[in-house]
Formats: structure tokens, C-alpha cells, sequence
């Protein structure tokens, strides 16, 4: 009887231990490689970036086009720059389809005289913001004239040297993106000093379908945003250089050298070309994918991500509940689109060396998702949700920062609820939709 009782009693512990071990391991995990503890969903690893990337996988691997870039066509429009002394914009994204640099093909095949840098530099190692400065190219010696600098046009000086000044730069897609305006002011000087403008055209790396945002009020035009265009404008850059020479009477001498093979529907990825960093924080297409909502934050003090290996995917901060937000964000059903607590500590810009909390962003369809809504959506969920901690940065100035990246006041103001903010991003889609239609090229 008693070994019975002393039987029965070891059966009975083990089912508890059992219990317990599988309640608790439903709740909680231990990181083997930080020694911490977190909760399912959450991450402190965002180490490597390809880890989560959405569109990888053998199962379904994506279709590849052999596009041409406009570089890549040289050839057949070398007759633009005979006899012609050319200068040159670009940054370590100008290349071809074989990687050789755009700055060598030229040195090789035409009269080369002068290259010109934008933001982040001529090879583009400079960080956001930093100043760019004049500088000898140690390949070829020649001049590198800084455009983001002391200057963001160039001046009669810079093009002595120069018949046609050309560009070859891969942009993003986004408003605030400001490699299209410095394109803009070259085209401008080019139109001053009688000098002709010619573009190598590149794909658009969101796809050249989707047009989304609100059209930018010119009280708050800048160097992050210009002229009267979406935070997703859906155009090459061949194109978007069409629409500001003639929507925004530019009126340079213009060629456009087109690429083949692109269409519009087109992301990157399906485009058989190397992918180069456009920028330091611009690190792969998913990053661009979110770039025109999140970057929003940049006027708020959140983090948005930089310094990660995540940048505008990650956003968070110190105060905040990383279950919590997400949480409330996955209840609003935004299309395409999925938010994990995250924890992550910034080695540059805010936060540095704090952990922060929040959410990443992760795009489970690209061809539903709203970047711009889901922007928007997650400023309001965060300032409703921690009216005590956020706050816009410099939010008294009619200049600052928010103001500049959306192009109106209300989103600082906090005028509007997000379904109003929703009705007007729709309503700026459709109209920019039908103004950049005469400007298409594919």
C-alpha cells in the first residue's frame, strides 16, 4: 500500500513539473546568445539583416527580369557627348549591370572633365546630413565638386569646364530623398549657364505603380522636399526629372536615356541589377519598402532605427511597451503589413547606447501595403498612447522637421483624427496620380 501511495505521488509531481515547464515556456524564452529574457515575438538579435527578409525563400523565388539601365545604353547614345566636355553626378550607386562604376565607363568613352557629389559623397560614405566637401577622385583625378555643402547648386565656376552635365544615381522613390533635388538644381544651373542635362535612367526600387501621400504644401518646401509632389511618387528618376523641367518650368535642355525592359509594376528585386546602398541607412529594399512612412519619425524624438542593422524598420524608444504597441497597432488591420515587438539599441543618432522598445515593421504583401498610411497610423497610435513622452521636435517652428518631411503643419498640430488623415492621403494620391501622368515614360 504505501509503495502504491509513494507510486502515485512521483506520477503526480512529474505531471506538475510538466505543466509548469510547458506554462512557462509559453510565456517566456530565454536568448541563448544575450542572456536575456523575452517574450514571444520580441527579438534583441536584429544582427543580420537578411534573417528576416520577406522576399526570400526557395519556394517561391522571385522572377528576374533583365532590365537595362540607362548606363548600360551608352553606347548607343554616345553621340550626345561627342565632342562634348561632360560632367558628372553620381555616387557609388552608379554603376551598370556588371558593377563597373559609371565614372570609369565615362572616363573610358567620352570627355570626362568634372564630377560632382551629393549628399553622403561621391563614393557615398558620408553620413545623413554630413557635409560633403570638394575633393580630387583618387581613380581618375578629377575635380569632385561638392553640391552638399557650402552650395546645393552649381555655380558658373563649377561648370566652366562642362557642355553636358549628366546624372546617374539610383533614388529611392521618396519625396524626402534628396538626390532629386540636388538633380533639380543642377538642372536649373544647366538652364542658367546654356549647358545641356542628361539622365541615365534607373528603376524607380518600390515599383513605379503605386502613388501615395499627401502633395506637399510649398510653405514647407526644403531640401527633403521640394516641390508639390507624394511622399510616394511612383517615377524614375528620368521621370521625375521630366515632371520638374516642364510641371515645374525648369525648361533645361533635357535628354532622358531610357532603360529597357522596365515596367512599372516592377520592385527592384524582379530587375536583374546589382542593388548598391544609396545611402548609409538605406541598406536593402525592404528599407526603402517602409522609408516613405516611417521616416517620418525623424521629427519626432522616437528612434528610427538608425544605427540598427534595421533602420526606419525599427522604430521605438526607451518608454515605450514593445507588446503593448504592437499590439495596438496589429488591431488597426493595416493591409500588408505586420508589427512584432522589438527591443534594439541604437549605436548612432538617438538613443545611442539605450535600449529602446517598439515594434518592427514587417511587410507581409508589398503589393497591398500603404506605406504612407501606416506611417501616419503608428505616429497617432504612439503620441495617443504616450501623451507624456512624445513629442515633435522643435514643434513651435514652422520649419521643423515634421512639418518639413509631411509638407503641412497639421500632422504637428495634431488637427485631424487618422481617418481624416487617411481621407487626405487619398485624396493627394489620386491628385498627383492624374498630374504625373503627362511625365510618364514606361
Amino acid at each position: 500500500m504505501k509503495k502504491t501511495i509513494i507510486f502515485i505521488l512521483l506520477i503526480l509531481s512529474s505531471i506538475c513539473l510538466f505543466a509548469c515547464k510547458s506554462e512557462n515556456g509559453s510565456k517566456i524564452k530565454i536568448n541563448p546568445d544575450q542572456g536575456q529574457t523575452t517574450r514571444p515575438g520580441t527579438s534583441t538579435n536584429t544582427d543580420d539583416p537578411n534573417k528576416e527578409n520577406q522576399n526570400t525563400g526557395e519556394e517561391n523565388p522571385i522572377k528576374k527580369e533583365k532590365v537595362l539601365l540607362g548606363i548600360d545604353l551608352i553606347d548607343e547614345n554616345i553621340d550626345i557627348f561627342k565632342g562634348k566636355k561632360v560632367g558628372l553626378i553620381t555616387n557609388a550607386t552608379g554603376i551598370n549591370s556588371n558593377y563597373e562604376s559609371t565614372i570609369d565607363i565615362l572616363f573610358k568613352k567620352v570627355n570626362l572633365t568634372s564630377l560632382f557629389a551629393p549628399e553622403h559623397g561621391i563614393r557615398g560614405a558620408n553620413p545623413a546630413g554630413g557635409t560633403v566637401t570638394d575633393e580630387t577622385d583618387p581613380v581618375t583625378n578629377l575635380p569632385v565638386y561638392s553640391l552638399y555643402g557650402s552650395t546645393s547648386t552649381p555655380t558658373e565656376a563649377m561648370l566652366k569646364n562642362v557642355d553636358v552635365m549628366a546624372i546617374d544615381i539610383q533614388d529611392v522613390g521618396a519625396r524626402f530623398y534628396t538626390y532629386i533635388y540636388t538633380m533639380a538644381n543642377a538642372m536649373k544651373a544647366c538652364k542658367q549657364y546654356n549647358k545641356e542635362f542628361v539622365v541615365f535612367d534607373r528603376p524607380n526600387p518600390v515599383s513605379g505603380s503605386v502613388v501615395e501621400g499627401t502633395v506637399l504644401d510649398t510653405t514647407y518646401s526644403s531640401f527633403i522636399g521640394m516641390y508639390p509632389i507624394v511622399q510616394r511618387h511612383g517615377m524614375t528618376i528620368g521621370e521625375i526629372a521630366k515632371y520638374f523641367n516642364e510641371e515645374q518650368n525648369i525648361g533645361c535642355n533635357l535628354t532622358i536615356i531610357k532603360m529597357k525592359n522596365w515596367n512599372r509594376d516592377m520592385y527592384f528585386d524582379e530587375c536583374d541589377v546589382p542593388w548598391v546602398l544609396p545611402s548609409p541607412n538605406m541598406p536593402t529594399l525592404d528599407t526603402a519598402t517602409v522609408y516613405t512612412g516611417t521616416c517620418l519619425f525623424e521629427g519626432t524624438n522616437l528612434s528610427e532605427g538608425r544605427g540598427t542593422t534595421r533602420p526606419f524598420e525599427l522604430i521605438g524608444a526607451p518608454w515605450i511597451d514593445a507588446i503593448e504597441l504592437a499590439n495596438a497597432l496589429n488591431s488597426l488591420n493595416l493591409k500588408g503589413v505586420f508589427f512584432r515587438p522589438a527591443s534594439f539599441t541604437p549605436t548612432t543618432s538617438k538613443f545611442n547606447g539605450q535600449q529602446c522598445f517598439g515594434v518592427q515593421v514587417h511587410v507581409t504583401d508589398r503589393t497591398i501595403f500603404e506605406s504612407v498610411k501606416t506611417g501616419y497610423a503608428m505616429l497617432e497610435t504612439i503620441r495617443t498612447m504616450y501623451p507624456d513622452n512624445f513629442q515633435v521636435l522643435n514643434a513651435s517652428s514652422q520649419r521643423c522637421t515634421l512639418n518639413l518631411l509631411t509638407g503641412c503643419d497639421y500632422i504637428t498640430k495634431h488637427t485631424y483624427t487618422l481617418d481624416q488623415q487617411f481621407k487626405l492621403i487619398e485624396k493627394g494620391s489620386e491628385e498627383f496620380s492624374e498630374t504625373r501622368k503627362p511625365y510618364l515614360l514606361y
